[in-house]
């Protein structure tokens, strides 16, 4: 087990910790909560960065990374929308590009040649303003201001989903044309 992957783990072990804290009755329970989020997302970056740095990229980590990536998102919108930060609409679009993006995924890899959808601008610019959007409601900005970061981070998953469909499509029709 490499120090990335060993974070990955952190980051998803991380997950009921947020939750324990969120649903807790103590006095600053979201301000708690949300430390555990920066905690998970410095993870998140650093085991990126030591497996560019350090070239020790595994399958395990390959798998791993999105998978805790996603499961830490949907939980804090599910956690956000049962407690009403947000609203469902938020959650259910987020949702179902994240659930589309699993599903390409998958057909990528088992049905495409192992090919992996690699993450890009689009992606990471929707996912920081993920991060921007849920800080706000943590450390109590405006709620004007938190649903309009939420708005931004809705609108820019969109736009990434559409990248990353154009990406699925070309990358699939390669290899069927490579055949």
């Amino acid at each position: 087990m490499n120090v990335p992957n060993t974070l990955t783990i952190l980051r998803i072990i991380l997950i009921p910790v947020y939750l324990y804290f969120f649903y807790s009755n103590m006095q600053n329970n979201i301000l708690l909560a949300g430390i555990v989020f920066i905690i998970a997302g410095i993870s998140d970056v650093l085991d990126g960065y030591i497996a560019r740095k350090y070239n020790i990229t595994t399958k395990l980590g390959i798998v791993l990374d999105p998978i805790a990536d996603k499961l830490m998102t949907f939980t804090i919108l599910i956690s956000f929308v049962t407690k009403g930060i947000i609203p469902l609409w938020i959650l259910l679009a987020i949702g179902i590009k994240e659930c589309m993006m699993i599903l390409g995924g998958v057909i990528l890899y088992l049905f495409k040649g192992k090919q992996v959808l690699p993450s890009n601008k689009y992606g990471k610019i929707a996912t920081l303003s993920f991060y921007a959007a849920t800080l706000s409601v943590v450390f109590k900005f405006p709620n004007m201001l938190s649903n309009l970061l939420f708005l931004i981070t809705v609108s820019l998953n969109i736009i990434a989903f559409i990248n990353y469909f154009i990406i699925f499509n070309s990358m699939g029709n390669n290899k069927l044309n490579e055949v």
